[in-house]
């Protein structure tokens, strides 16, 4: 039958190329004018495409649901220290000075005091010590370049950025570790001191670059010709062309996701920076601010706009569905209900810092530096302005934080990650990657592993592997294969099987840290879930 239907195709094809060979005018004229075509025959293409274009037009939806709870958990994270790290540090010192008269057995400070009393002595130096900081000398300086140089001064301040704060969080990490380590321990660190003068000017260095891109920004609002401005919004047009013609895995994605909403907010505070200083220069005038508001409007127009096109390219050259945004905010959401038990492992901002690399520590040295400078009041005035401005910022946090925890809630349930939160220890969610969580699939595990017993007793165990000899491991550490080991190994697929290759890697990361030196830091294994990514974090080969 096959053959038969074969010849016939063939016998068609045959008359078909006749038909061409023979073209007359005419004959192609009534062709092109009455010839049909049938795209059933192709329906499950056709089907694809069109699941693909509903998908593309969802992305910006999904998007902007994702990166507006990250926005605003930002914003949570941000004011937090004008809020509530004032007065935890004013707990901790009556803690602190009452601690001689507490009972015996009574720890003087908790570790959570600790980091934050460390927080506030970074707070208050570098602000003491940018007071010295002349931002008019800035303007001048950044004024005085030529259009070309500032918008490469201004890309090199954007990768200076990214590289300060991936080095940050580690700075401040280590410092938290180092004044909350029990004493017990042997002593394998430079001490409290020498990681509290580093994380000074770590944060130091971060706010004087925050400083000189705010200025970069006024200079570019403030030029006649608008020649800067536009030089610096077409710097969104490349970052779209260096993203959507990469590969890239859900991992990959959600790193830019995480990327995104941090610069969106870190835009909102310069702009905020921006507006600030030159309605303060015109004397506070409103039609100079209704003259800037289209330039500002336009900078957050053209950076919402980039974000939708490059995700919505991303997602359909690398065929990623539009529910992958729904689960990065799952897993943002779950880091604000983890965050929120009374024994949690971090801050909820060391984790915002984490996972989006927004550090709200040198963000807060400036917002402080140009106020003081910007705003001008007498003492009097000045304090019942701080106070009602206070109480409202306090107001605000706690209903941004109410929202926020309600919405974590419910998308955590959403997502089905309410067993987990349930249990005694705070895994955090892993999602597979169909976009199920993984607490149902090891729910439904042992069911399957009862239907299927036959495939069971097929699985063998594999061979150990300590006989392998691997060529990042030392000579020392295995003993050679003899022909028929190889013979055995090569027979059963070692190679192909998942669980060996695991058990492989697990000895051949046993020999490398045997022949690792003592000090050297052990590479990190690749993530398997999107809960394990935080901003700079190797995933495959790139960090984006």
């Amino acid at each position: 039958m096959n053959a038969s239907e074969d010849k016939k195709q063939n016998e068609t094809f045959e008359d078909i190329l006749k038909a061409q060979e023979n073209l007359s005018f005419w004959s192609y004229l009534t062709t092109e004018l009455t010839r049909g075509y049938v795209l059933e025959n192709d329906e499950a293409r056709y089907m694809q495409k069109r699941e693909r274009v509903y998908t593309f037009i969802r992305i910006p939806k999904e998007l902007e649901k994702m990166m507006t709870y990250g926005f605003f958990l930002c914003m949570d994270a941000f004011l937090f220290i004008f809020t509530f790290l004032p007065l935890r540090v004013i707990i901790a010192c009556l803690r602190l000075l009452t601690f001689p008269c507490s009972p015996r057995g009574r720890s003087r400070l908790k570790a959570a005091e600790i980091c934050d009393l460390l927080k506030v002595v970074i707070l208050v130096v570098c602000t003491y010590l940018l007071d010295k900081l002349d931002i008019s000398m800035l303007y001048h300086i950044v004024r005085g370049q030529a259009v070309i140089k500032l918008y490469i001064i201004y890309n090199m301040l954007e990768v200076a950025d990214k590289l300060f704060s991936s080095v940050g969080q580690d700075i401040l990490d280590a410092l938290f570790w180092t004044a909350t380590e029990k004493r017990d321990k042997k002593r394998d660190h430079l001490g409290i001191v020498p990681h509290l003068l580093l994380a000074i000017i770590y944060v130091i260095l971060h706010t004087i670059l925050v400083l000189f891109q705010v200025t970069c920004l006024i200079v570019a609002f403030n030029s006649h010709n608008r020649a800067l401005l536009t030089i610096l919004l077409s710097n969104n047009f490349v970052e779209l062309k260096g993203s959507v013609f990469k590969k890239f895995d859900k991992f990959n994605l959600y790193q830019i996701s995480c990327s995104d909403v941090r610069e969106r907010y870190h835009y909102m505070v310069l702009l905020f920076f921006v507006v600030l200083r030159n309605m303060a220069e015109f004397s506070w005038s409103f039609d100079h601010f209704c003259k800037m508001l289209p330039d500002v409007l336009m900078v957050l127009s053209a950076e919402v706009l980039i974000d939708w096109v490059k995700h919505a390219f991303i997602s359909k050259f690398n065929a990623l569905p539009a529910s992958t945004y729904t689960e990065f905010r799952a897993s943002l959401a779950y880091d604000m209900v983890i965050s929120r038990k009374k024994n949690a492992f971090s801050d909820h901002s060391d984790l915002v810092a984490r996972r989006m690399g927004f550090i709200p520590l040198p963000l807060a040295c400036v917002v402080i530096r140009i106020i003081r400078q910007t705003v001008k009041l007498e003492w009097n005035t000045a304090v019942v302005l701080i106070s009602f401005l206070y109480l409202c910022l306090v107001a605000f946090k706690i209903l941004l934080s109410i929202v926020l925890m309600g919405k974590a809630c419910q998308y955590v349930r959403e997502a089905g990650l309410l067993d987990r939160l349930l249990k005694k220890k705070s895994d955090p969610p892993k999602f597979t990657e169909t976009g199920t969580s993984s607490s149902s699939t090891s729910a439904a595990a042992p069911t399957k592993a009862a239907s299927e017993p036959h495939k069971q007793t097929q699985t063998a165990t594999p061979p150990t592997i300590a006989a392998l000899r691997m060529p990042s491991c030392d000579p020392g550490l295995a003993l050679p294969l003899s022909p028929t080991t190889l013979q055995s190994l090569s027979s059963s697929n070692l190679l192909a099987s998942d669980s060996s290759i695991s058990v492989l890697s697990r000895h051949v990361e046993a020999g490398e840290a045997v022949r690792r030196p003592k000090g050297a830091v052990s590479p990190k294994s690749q993530p398997t879930d999107i809960s394990e990514i935080d901003r700079y974090t190797l995933c495959g080969n790139r960090i984006v």
